[in-house]
C-alpha cells in the first residue's frame, strides 16, 4: 500500500525499516537523537530505537567519520549523518584517503552510507548551501546519490545502507517539506547507477538530478507548447551513472542539455560532456549545452542566490537556441 509522504519523511521511513531489519544499522551525528536533526529528519528515531543506535556526537565531522570507518571494520552498518554537507570539507581525509579506498587496499568491505544535506535556494548562504558532489565523484572507491522524489529517497537509501561499498548520499534540502509523492508502506531498494525517464521527447534530452529536476519537468511543460519535446532524466545515481539510458536518448534526440545546481566550471556535468562526446559523437548534431551555477560564493541574499542559479529562462533559453541546428 501507498501513501504521501514527503522527501524527509520517505528518508526518515528507509532510515527506520532498515534499523529493524538489521540490528547492525545504526545513525549518529550532531545533534540526531532527541533533537532529530537540524531538519527532523531523524525525529522520533531515538525513541523507539534507544541511544545505543542513535546518537549525537561531538561538532566534529572528522571524528564522526573516523567512528564510521572504525564501526564498519568491526562489521557494523554506520549511518553517519553530515549536518550539511558543506562540513565534508573538514574530514577529507578520513572520507577520501581512508574510507574510499580501504577496500582497495586492505580487501574489507565498508558498508558505510553517508547522508548529507545538500544544495541552495534556502537563502542560508555560502556555508551551508554547496553542492560539491563533483569533489566525491572524482574519488576512486565512493558511490554518490542524490534522490529527487520522496519514492525514490527511500529506496536509493535502503540500497545504499545495505551496499557493502561507502555510499555518499546527498539530499536536497530544498526538497526536504517541498515535494512529496506516493511512497510504499514497506520496505523496496531502488539499483544504485540505474537513471529515470522522467518526461519522453524526440528532440533534447535534458540529463539532471536533484532538485533542478522539477526545473526541467516545468521546462518541457513550457517547450512542449512550441513544439520543443524535452526527454529529462532523471540521473538519481551520479556515480556510478546509467550509461545506457543516456546514450539511447541521446541517440535518439541528437541534442543534450545537462542541468546541475551545483558551479558549472568542473562540475559533474562537465563529466557528463566528456561522455557524449568521447561516446556518442556519431548522434550529435548539436552543441553540448551545460547549465549550472555562476562561478562566484553562494549570495545569501535572495535576488542575488536566485541569479546565482540556473534559471527557466536558462533552460528554455539553451533548449530553442539548441534547436536553431
Amino acid at each position: 500500500m501507498s501513501r504521501s509522504l514527503y522527501y524527509a519523511d520517505a528518508i526518515r521511513e528507509a532510515l527506520r525499516q532498515c534499523m529493524q531489519e538489521d540490528g547492525d544499522v545504526y545513525i549518529f551525528g550532531e545533534d540526531v537523537a532527541l533533537y532529530g536533526g537540524v531538519f527532523g529528519v531523524t525525529k522520533d528515531l531515538f525513541h523507539e530505537f534507544g541511544p545505543k543506535r542513535v546518537r549525537n556526537t561531538p561538532l566534529s565531522e572528522g571524528a564522526i567519520l573516523g567512528e564510521a570507518i572504525g564501526a564498519a571494520v568491526y562489521g557494523l552498518r554506520p549511518v553517519p549523518e553530515i549536518q550539511f554537507s558543506d562540513f565534508l570539507t573538514t574530514a577529507m581525509s578520513p572520507l577520501v584517503d581512508i574510507m574510499a579506498t580501504y577496500h582497495y587496499r586492505v580487501g574489507t568491505k565498508l558498508p558505510i552510507t553517508i547522508r548529507a544535506p545538500s544544495g541552495g535556494a534556502l537563502r542560508i548562504g555560502h556555508f551551508h548551501s554547496k553542492c560539491l558532489e563533483a569533489w566525491f565523484v572524482h574519488t576512486p572507491g565512493l558511490k554518490v546519490v542524490v534522490p529527487s522524489t520522496a519514492y525514490d529517497a527511500k529506496g536509493l537509501l535502503v540500497s545504499s545502507i545495505r551496499d557493502n561499498n561507502p555510499v555518499l548520499f546527498l539530499e536536497q534540502k530544498k526538497l526536504y517539506r517541498e515535494i512529496k509523492d506516493e511512497v510504499p508502506e514497506e520496505i523496496y531498494d531502488i539499483p544504485l547507477g540505474q537513471a529515470i525517464i522522467r518526461t519522453e521527447g524526440s528532440h533534447i534530452t535534458l540529463v539532471t538530478y536533484g532538485s533542478p529536476t522539477y526545473l526541467a519537468l516545468k521546462a518541457a511543460a513550457l517547450l512542449q507548447k512550441e513544439g520543443i519535446e524535452l526527454e529529462v532524466i532523471d540521473l538519481r545515481t551520479i556515480y556510478p551513472f546509467d550509461k545506457e539510458t543516456l546514450k539511447k536518448s541521446f541517440s535518439k534526440t541528437n541534442r543534450v542539455i545537462i542541468l546541475h545546481e551545483a558551479v558549472k566550471i568542473a562540475g559533474f556535468g562537465a563529466e557528463l560532456a566528456a561522455f557524449f562526446a568521447e561516446e556518442c559523437f556519431e548522434y550529435m548534431a548539436a552543441p553540448i549545452m551545460r547549465l549550472g551555477a555562476l562561478h562566484t560564493p553562494i549570495p545569501t541574499n535572495p535576488v542575488l542566490e536566485d541569479h546565482y542559479l540556473p534559471s527557466l529562462q536558462d533552460i528554455l533559453d539553451a533548449a530553442r537556441g539548441l534547436m536553431k541546428y
